[in-house]
């Protein structure tokens, strides 16, 4: 069991205190960024395999493309509903693997699989019925159509896909990232070659197009997923924790404690994206042009927000860890000095899209020859309205991954339907629809809004880690009760 070090006060003058201090904060910025570089150039990673894909469907039309960018979308909604119910695993196993308890590591990773399984049906359904959805959205039938068949080839990858973000989660949580980062390396060119074989027909093999496209996609997750297997059950560290044992228990109350804990982050994501869906709306309303810069800054925004993902994941491990070993202090300067890390990161970022906001647009519109400079010229708008909004996007995220490390994500539900929604589109609609600002003036609303909701996770954070009682206990009892038995079980079984 770790042991937290209790010191005399006044053992230590001033100067050696801050210096300490200035120690720790500088360790965990360290230790930070090394969870968090592997997770976002894994999250980087799928965003090449994307790219690919959509390079690949382009060479047979226009169609396709706009018709695989719809399906994207619908499988989109109900892949990040899962991944949301999963985000509990890492802080959980992080906990666990810091507090010593190795039986619980793995009964959480195994419930994380369980969750997988569940996931997966629903999943899969919406996305075979994806050409009803897009009907029922107005969409054009032959392009709802053709969406579907690329559905058909992607839905079947549902379950390793998802099961590989518990698999993930878990190897970031024992502070092993990196098997993760080299398995979605290797799946690059593996997902190219499969989706070049199956889009055009290549080896003798038929042409299947759009349905190649999302077969090649579904492949290279069942690889990855068993590849993330191999190490979790053969390599080390990972085979010690003996992740497959008694895979068959099902443990209600810890999977109740995951259900409780991501649900909450699932409904807030599909809030957040649907409010930029929303705005999009919005664009469209104005015109051709607003909604194409709306894109354009929409997909800077995703592009920049890897980064921070990383961190936010990252955050989440750096706060369970200090909350399995029961270190107050150490949950308050994992969480900040994350938030630190990511705005200071985020900043710099920021300054470049600036520096380069016209060769940015100029590069989304490089062969439009409709209205280009029209639209050239609200995007790099957007992306100076944007400042403040990609620091704040930023902050966000890492604070509320701090929160999730403290397991506390109802609350930041509420801040979303505040900040995003009451605060955020209203003021959109209001300055961009009624006073007439246009674009900018929905991105202004967004940008608000944002900046709101990342203050009030960082105040939550702030209270939750200076409120508590030296004596309070950091882990719920009776939860704590049942895992200590649960464990002690487990372990003698093994």
């Amino acid at each position: 069991m770790h042991k937290i070090a209790e010191r005399m006060p006044g053992s230590a003058s001033g100067q050696e205190v801050t210096r300490r201090a200035g120690h720790s904060v500088a360790v965990e910025l360290s230790e930070t960024m090394k969870l968090a570089w592997s997770i976002a150039f894994t999250q980087i990673g799928q965003i090449v395999m994307m790219t690919t894909d959509l390079a690949f469907i382009g060479h047979v039309g226009a169609e396709p493309v706009a018709a695989a960018a719809l399906a994207s979308r619908v499988y989109f909604l109900a892949f990040t509903f899962g991944t949301g119910l999963l985000s509990p695993i890492a802080p959980l196993v992080a906990q666990a693997f810091e507090a010593n308890n190795l039986a619980r590591v793995r009964r959480t990773l195994r419930m994380g699989l369980w969750a997988t399984m569940m996931l997966s049906f629903p999943t899969m359904a919406f996305a075979l019925c994806g050409e009803q959805i897009l009907l029922a959205f107005g969409q054009a039938p032959d392009t709802a159509q053709l969406a579907q068949r690329y559905l058909f080839g992607l839905a079947w990858g549902a379950t390793p896909a998802l099961g590989f973000v518990a698999i993930r989660g878990f190897m970031g949580a024992v502070n092993r990232p990196e098997p993760i980062l080299w398995i979605t390396v290797a799946a690059i060119p593996l997902n190219a070659l499969l989706a070049y074989l199956f889009i055009y027909g290549k080896l003798g093999l038929p042409r299947l197009e759009l349905f190649g496209a999302g077969l090649a996609t579904t492949l290279v997750n069942y690889a990855t997923f068993l590849a993330g297997l191999w190490f979790a059950t053969m390599r080390r560290p990972f085979h010690d924790y003996r992740v497959f044992a008694h895979l068959s228990h099902f443990d209600w109350p810890l999977m109740r404690q995951i259900i409780v804990i991501g649900m909450p982050t699932s409904i807030a994501s599909l809030m957040g994206y649907g409010a930029f869906s929303a705005a999009a709306l919005l664009a469209g309303l104005i015109s051709t042009s607003a909604l194409a810069a709306h894109q354009i800054a929409l997909q800077v925004t995703m592009s920049l927000s890897m980064i921070p993902f990383g961190i936010s994941m990252a955050a989440a491990v750096r706060v369970g860890h200090a909350v399995g070993r029961n270190d107050r202090p150490g949950i308050r300067r994992a969480g900040l000095a994350a938030i630190l890390l990511g705005i200071i990161i985020a900043a710099i970022l920021t300054l470049a899209v600036i520096a380069a906001r016209f060769e940015i647009a100029e590069l989304f519109l490089e062969n439009s020859k409709n209205d280009a400079d029209k639209t050239i010229g609200l995007a790099t708008k957007l992306l100076l309205v944007g400042a403040s909004f990609f620091i704040a996007d930023a902050a966000q995220f890492i604070a509320a991954g701090s929160l999730r490390g403290l397991k506390d994500t109802r609350v930041p539900l509420l801040f979303v339907g505040i900040a995003h929604w009451l605060i955020g589109f209203s003021l959109s609609y209001l300055l961009g629809l009624k006073i007439g600002l246009g674009i900018v003036g929905i991105w202004i609303g967004l940008s608000i809004g944002t900046t709101i909701y990342a203050g009030l996770l960082v105040l939550r954070f702030h209270l939750l880690t200076n409120r508590r009682h030296p004596s309070e206990p950091i882990f719920d009892r009776a939860s704590q009760r049942h895992c200590t038995a649960c464990s002690a079980k487990e372990n003698s079984e093994v």
